[in-house]
C-alpha cells in the first residue's frame, strides 16, 4: 500500500497580503524613503525630529503598500502573461479584487492619518500623490514611457517633506521653496533610470501583450539612455545640494553614488534579465549613499 504526500497548506489570508504588497521585498519602499529622507534632512538643516521621522518613514511603507495593491488589480489581466508577475494574488485570483481594494484603501487612509499630524501644506500635497499613485498603473496602456509618471508618484515625498518641516497653519505651498521642487526633478531621473532596468526585465512580455514602457520605447538604445538618466539625476541632485549649502561629505556620497550607477553599467550591458533585475534591486544602495552623505554633512558642519 502506497502511501501519498500530503497536500500543501494553503497559504493563509495574512500571507497572501503580505504577498500582495510586497512584504518580502523591502527594496521597492527604500527606492521612495531616501530620496524623501534625504530631503527632510534638507528642509530641516539636519536632524528632523522623531515626529516628522516617523510620519515619513512609516508613511512610506505604507502608501507604497497600497500602491501595490492598485497596481496589481489594474494590471491583473496582464499580469497573467508575464512570467514575473504570474503568480501574484490577485492574478491567480487567491485575493479578489475587493480584497485587494479594501487592503489598499485601508493603508492609504492610515497613511493619510500619519499626514494629519503634519501641517495644512503637506496635507495639501497628500491629495496631489495619491492621485499620481492611482494614476500610473493606467498610465502604462496609453503613454510610451509611463515610468515618467511613476517619477513623480516616488518623488511626492520630497516636496511633502519640505512642506511638513517648513509649512505653517496656512493652507498653501507658499512654503514649498522651488528647490524642494527641482529635486523632484532632478529625482525623477533616477527613477526613470532605475524603472527602466525593471521594464528591461519585462520587455519580451510586454511586447507580446502590448504594454509600454520607456524600455521598449528606447529600445536599443535602453542602456544609453539609462546611463543618461543616472548622469542627469547625479548631476542636478549634486548641484542643486551645493547651492543648498551642502559640502565634502555630501559630495562623497554623491561619489559612491556615481561609482554604483557604472557598476549597474556593467550588469545591464548584456541585456540579461536575471542582470538587470540585480541592478533594478541594488539601486536602493545608491539611494542610500546619497541619504548618508545629505544626513552626515548637515551633522558635521
Amino acid at each position: 500500500m502506497t502511501s501519498s504526500a500530503p497536500a500543501a497548506t494553503p497559504p493563509s489570508r495574512l500571507a497572501l497580503y503580505l504577498q500582495l504588497i510586497r512584504w518580502d521585498r523591502p527594496a521597492g519602499w527604500l527606492l521612495l524613503l531616501w530620496p524623501t529622507l534625504a530631503a527632510l534632512w534638507i528642509a530641516a538643516d539636519g536632524f528632523p525630529g522623531w515626529h516628522l521621522l516617523a510620519v515619513f518613514t512609516l508613511g512610506t511603507i505604507l502608501m507604497r503598500s497600497a500602491g501595490c495593491c492598485i497596481n496589481d488589480v489594474a494590471d491583473r489581466d496582464f499580469d497573467r502573461h508575464v512570467k514575473r508577475t504570474a503568480a501574484r494574488p490577485v492574478t491567480t485570483g487567491a485575493v479578489s479584487v475587493k480584497e485587494a481594494l479594501v487592503l489598499g484603501a485601508a493603508l492609504a487612509l492610515v497613511s493619510f492619518g500619519l499626514v494629519l499630524t503634519t501641517n495644512p501644506p503637506a496635507i495639501l500635497l497628500s491629495f496631489a500623490a495619491l492621485a499620481v499613485a492611482i494614476a500610473y498603473p493606467f498610465a502604462k496602456r496609453v503613454l510610451a514611457m509611463p515610468q515618467a509618471v511613476l517619477g513623480v508618484a516616488f518623488s511626492f515625498g520630497i516636496p511633502m517633506a519640505f512642506a511638513a518641516a517648513l509649512g505653517g497653519a496656512e493652507w498653501h505651498l507658499r512654503s514649498v521653496p522651488l528647490s524642494a521642487w527641482a529635486l523632484l526633478v532632478a529625482n525623477l531621473f533616477w527613477v526613470l533610470a532605475y524603472d527602466t532596468e525593471y521594464a528591461m526585465v519585462d520587455r519580451d512580455d510586454d511586447l507580446k501583450i502590448g504594454v509600454r514602457s520607456s524600455a521598449i520605447a528606447l529600445g536599443r538604445w535602453d542602456v544609453a539612455g539609462i546611463m543618461a538618466f543616472y548622469a542627469a539625476y547625479l548631476a542636478m541632485w549634486t548641484g542643486l545640494g551645493l547651492r543648498l549649502g551642502l559640502g565634502r561629505w555630501f559630495l562623497a556620497g554623491m561619489a559612491v553614488a556615481a561609482a554604483q550607477a557604472l557598476w549597474h553599467w556593467t550588469l545591464i550591458r548584456r541585456r540579461s534579465r536575471a542582470e538587470c533585475f540585480t541592478a533594478f534591486r541594488a539601486n536602493h544602495w545608491l539611494g542610500l549613499a546619497v541619504f548618508a552623505g545629505t544626513a552626515a554633512d548637515l551633522a558635521l558642519r
